[in-house]
This record gives C-alpha cells, sequence and structure tokens, in this order.
C-alpha cells in the first residue's frame, strides 16, 4: 500500500511538465512516544497558555504572533496579516539549473523526500527526467512553495525514483569557520599517516543502515517492558574512563593488534633470563 503523499503537483522542466507526487523518506511514528500524566491522578493533562503578568488563563481566540522589539514591546501581527505574507502556490516544482554532484554542499541538506510520478501516463517522461539526471551526473535545482513557505528543493536520481532535499537557506547555515577557528595547525608526521590508513583499511566496511542501533529507543523499550511486566530496572553500566596515551603509540598498539585478515597479531615471546649455573659461579670466585 502506498504511503500518504506530502504534496502532489508537477515537476517542470522548461516546456516539460510530469505530474509527481512527494512521499516523506524518513519518519519518527515508531519511536516510542510518551504523554505528561498527572502523578496523582495517573490522569492526562493538557497545556494552557497563560499570562505571563495576569497570571489568567489566554483562550485560542485571544492569542496573536508577537515580534519582540524590545523588552516586553511587541510588534503584534493578525492571523490573516500573517497568512497575506504566505506566497502563492502554484503546485510546481520548477527546474532553474542543473548542478554537478561534486559541486553540492551537504551541509544545506534539510530533509528527504521521494519523487515518483502521480499519473500513469506520466511515467515515461518521468523516467526520461530520471535517466538524463543519472547519465549526466547531475542534479536538479528546483523552487516551489512546499507546506507554505517558498522551499530551494535539490532532486537527484535514486533508485527507480527521484530523491528530492529541501535545501536549507544560506542565512540559515553557520559559518564553518566560527567552528573550526580554534582547530590547531598540527603537522602530522608520515609515519602517523600510514598507520591510520593501515587501521582504517583494516576496519573498512559497507554501507549497512540496518546494522546502526538506536539504544537509546532500545533502553525506554526494555524499561516500558520492564514496568509492564513488574520487573525492577536494572541500574546502567558505568563507561570505563579512557587512560591518556600518546597518540602515536595508540596508533602503533592498533596496528599490531589487528592484522590484513582481521585476526590478532601474535606477541613477541619475551626472552627467558639467563641464570648462573654452579661452575660459572665457580670461575667468578
Amino acid at each position: 500500500m502506498l504511503p500518504r503523499a506530502n504534496w502532489k503537483g508537477s515537476l517542470k522542466i522548461a516546456e516539460l511538465t510530469c505530474p509527481v507526487a512527494l512521499y516523506s523518506a524518513t519518519s519518527t511514528s515508531d519511536r516510542i512516544a510518551f504523554h505528561t500524566i498527572n502523578r496523582a491522578t495517573g490522569h492526562r493533562v493538557r497545556r494552557t497558555f497563560i499570562d505571563s503578568e495576569t497570571g489568567k488563563q489566554v483562550e485560542s481566540g485571544d492569542q496573536i504572533k508577537g515580534y519582540e522589539v524590545d523588552k516586553n514591546e511587541y510588534v503584534t501581527l493578525e492571523p490573516e496579516e500573517i497568512a497575506q505574507a504566505r506566497p502563492q502556490s502554484d503546485k510546481a516544482l520548477t527546474i532553474d539549473a542543473f548542478l554537478d554532484l561534486d559541486e553540492i554542499d551537504n551541509v544545506y541538506f534539510d530533509k528527504p523526500y521521494y519523487l515518483s510520478p502521480s499519473q500513469s501516463d506520466a511515467n515515461e517522461l518521468f523516467v526520461l527526467i530520471r535517466e538524463g539526471l543519472r547519465k549526466n551526473k547531475v542534479a536538479a535545482i528546483a523552487k516551489a512553495v512546499l507546506f507554505r513557505r517558498s522551499r530551494t528543493v535539490l532532486i537527484s536520481a535514486y533508485g527507480e525514483g527521484l530523491l528530492a532535499f529541501t535545501l536549507s537557506f544560506d542565512y540559515e547555515v553557520r559559518s564553518a569557520q566560527q567552528a573550526f577557528d580554534e582547530v590547531p595547525d598540527v603537522k602530522i608526521q608520515g609515519e602517523m599517516l600510514q598507520l591510520a590508513k593501515h587501521i582504517i583499511d583494516t576496519k573498512r566496511g559497507a554501507f549497512d543502515p540496518s546494522k546502526f542501533e538506536d539504544r537509546y529507543e532500545q533502553a525506554l523499550a526494555e524499561f516500558v517492558k520492564a514496568k509492564l511486566e513488574g520487573k525492577p530496572i536494572a541500574p546502567p553500566r558505568k563507561a570505563r574512563e579512557g587512560k591518556v596515551i600518546n597518540l602515536l603509540e595508540a596508533f602503533r598498539e592498533s596496528a599490531a593488534l589487528s592484522d590484513q585478515s582481521g585476526k590478532p597479531a601474535k606477541k613477541r615471546a619475551t626472552p627467558a633470563r639467563k641464570t648462573k649455573t654452579t661452575a660459572t659461579r665457580r670461575k667468578a670466585s
């Protein structure tokens, strides 16, 4: 059964128009969700809005949006005024340009969606667009009004369909320089690079999301199960404190403990200590 489409419209390239449907590629609906409960009664509680000065409850009809311009001073907007600021939707993903895949900065990626044809008579055109993107190793930049906001969308070939990422605006992405400004300029020696390469080669694997573990979600599920069965919840294990060791020695130790086959390396044999015989002691005396 097909999931419910988040949006339906058309994908436009110049004079070509292809009916498409947009589906969320990720979902948090399977996560454990909690309600807020009154400890004394066991009943669910509901959220209310209280006037910060009078302490009285404010009904939904009396609530409006406000932008703070100074302390306790706001510019208020009525719901109809905010609605006027929303862009008009033409139900179209209009492609503006095509980019080489290597040029795309992943930090701007927001949320992924699947794109597929919404009508059977659009299948051929949809496949033409998909294969054009794939063969030329490019992605399309499109503009659209999605979920009441103007969005920039990156579209690329993905399996039998298309993958669409909404992109963050430039003002929403923080400068990387702010995060990396205090990273020191350290010169890495050749031996350390070789050891790092060796460790990476011995741990090289394949991308397999099925092996990713959400330990927090698993722990919550175990707690809920234990509560239902009337069992006590075991306290968490304390993490071992790591030792501060020399970086180069750590690399050497890791390289020594695993070879290319992944088997532990054999420890070097410790030479036996020589003991003096009776004849040797007499000769020495």
